[in-house]
């Protein structure tokens, strides 16, 4: 049977409702004879004993609200009580209000209580020693243990389990905050990688649908076959805007969920390891950099590209950054320079530099950007331990990052 609500743990109710039950049982042990231990006054009434043993009841329902003030009431009513000869159950009562001192007072209070207590223990023993002048005389001790010592040590060992639980709790909660804060920055990690890609995927592609449409619409007395040459790389930027899109999509799926690949998805698809197709989000590489420039140079921007050193197989997170800046960088060129690019890769024994330069289109005239381009690429080097940097330079605007090849790079 679980206890009413106001006698839990804690509760004023289980405080008042001890103290009663101290005061009934010290009542009980009065009304039996139970009082003086010793008799240094013979006549003393035995109705003194009582307002001694109500003190001493009150002290044990000041236990948690007042611990310093329930140890000294309780300490006077037990000099009172001693002084008459001793009460049986005031002297009971009082190890209680000992006990409750020790676990919820501070510190301090039971560390001078253990201090006090062996103190008397050992003057005891010592004074019955010299009074009955044999070893014997050591019992006069014993009460004071039983009644001091004993209950104080029971205290502390309580106080001290109570502690080391609310520490573990303590460190238990401080724990699951880590571990709430680690999952949301993993989430905003993510969330902010997603993005990136997303970015990276679809910008130049519409960038390139945007530029021709625009063209399309403002040059007046095109002919048949630059509106159909305009159309069809608006046509083959859609379709593979679209297509890598679909495959980005796919990547965000959990396996065994059922997601096919959508008819007329397009290219972008390369053999796996186990016979199936991996999407160009994965597959994406400085490799295929040649066919993302003849895109860019069909798109209306003229492109040399120059490689230094031997090309050699990358680390797959450096091979997809290093695509992914090549694509941004050359994307920006079409967008706001002035009709021309160089892209330059270079090999070298710890890492892979990529440099694309292009004139800077007079006027500030292009299409606008959201700016996450180059916080993209910046933090795909940074992610990398590499260097990324983008400005003007010698009159033209350059972007310029070295990824690492090696893990001590």
């Amino acid at each position: 049977m679980r206890p009413p609500p106001w006698l839990g743990s804690g509760t004023r109710g289980r405080d008042l409702t001890l103290a009663g039950a101290s005061l009934a049982g010290g009542l009980v042990l009065w009304a039996l004879g139970w009082q003086p231990q010793i008799r240094p006054h013979p006549e003393v009434p035995p109705a003194l004993y009582l307002p001694p043993l109500l003190a001493m009841c009150v002290a044990v329902g000041l236990r948690r609200v007042a611990p310093r003030t329930s140890l000294a009431v309780g300490t006077g009513a037990l000099v009172a009580d001693t002084a008459l000869g001793g009460s049986l159950g005031t002297i009971l009562i009082y190890t209680q209000v000992l006990y409750d001192a020790c676990v919820y007072g501070p510190p301090r209070l039971w560390r001078w209580l253990l201090r006090v207590t062996i103190g008397l223990s050992l003057v005891g023993a010592v004074v019955g020693v010299l009074i009955f002048d044999q070893w014997r005389g050591v019992a006069v001790g014993v009460p004071v243990v039983l009644a001091g010592l004993l209950p104080v040590l029971t205290g502390v060992s309580v106080r001290q389990y109570r502690d080391q639980a609310a520490a573990e709790r303590a460190r238990a909660e401080q724990t699951a905050r880590l571990v709430e804060l680690d999952r949301w920055q993993a989430v905003s990690a993510e969330r902010a990688r997603m993005a990136r890609e997303l970015h990276d995927l679809v910008a130049n592609h519409l960038s390139a649908v945007a530029i021709h449409a625009t063209a399309v619409l403002s040059v007046k007395g095109l002919d048949r076959g630059q509106v159909e040459s305009a159309l069809r790389v608006i046509r083959e930027s859609s379709v593979q805007g679209l297509a890598e899109m679909r495959q980005m999509i796919e990547l965000l799926r959990e396996p065994g969920s059922g997601g096919g690949r959508a008819p007329g998805a397009g290219g972008g698809r390369a053999p796996g390891a186990d016979g199936g197709a991996l999407p160009e989000a994965v597959t994406a590489r400085l490799a295929e950099a040649d066919r993302l420039v003849e895109r860019i140079r069909a798109a209306g921007l003229a492109v040399r590209v120059r490689t230094d050193g031997t090309p050699g197989p990358l680390p797959v997170g450096v091979d997809l950054a290093a695509y992914r800046i090549v694509q941004e960088s050359l994307t920006n060129a079409l967008k706001h320079g002035a009709g021309e690019a160089e892209l330059t890769i270079a090999y070298r024994p710890a890492e892979v530099v990529l440099t694309v330069e292009n004139p800077v289109r007079r006027g500030g005239a292009g299409l606008p950007g959201a700016g996450a381009g180059l916080i993209g690429m910046r933090e795909r080097a940074t992610l990398l331990a590499g260097r990324f940097s983008a400005g003007p330079h010698d009159g033209r605007w350059q972007v310029r990052a070295a990824l690492p090849t090696r893990e001590d790079g």
